[in-house]
């Protein structure tokens, strides 16, 4: 048997907010796809990220999360914080790494460049 990883799907309570917002943050295109928000990475077979409605607000941390490694970490974590996200605290203490939250509060952290 052979899997595929096709789709990340994300629960949100506005998923056409929330797709439009994590298009701004990678850069990748937006569309809608089978009724879903979709943002579609620019990598041919790449997962596509699917926005899904759902009526409960997030209450806890992620158990999955993304990192993401930018050319300049402070740059960029200005930038998806002029874009709406904002710190957090998952209890990570001092780290290398900055956790931010999209609109909808999931966590996601920004390294430190390699």
């Amino acid at each position: 048997m052979t899997l595929r990883f096709s789709e990340f799907c994300v629960d949100a309570a506005d998923p056409e907010a929330l797709a439009a917002w994590w298009s701004a943050a990678l850069g990748w295109p937006a569309d809608v796809e089978d009724d879903m928000h979709v943002v579609r990475p620019p990598d041919v077979g790449a997962p596509l990220w699917t926005f899904i409605a759902v009526p409960e607000a997030k209450t806890v941390k992620n158990r999955v999360h993304f990192d993401f490694v930018p050319d300049d970490q402070q740059a960029e974590v200005d930038r998806l914080i002029a874009l709406g996200a904002r710190h957090v605290d998952v209890g990570q203490g001092e780290q290398s790494w900055v956790v931010l939250a999209d609109p909808e509060g999931n966590e996601f952290c920004v390294l430190a460049a390699r």
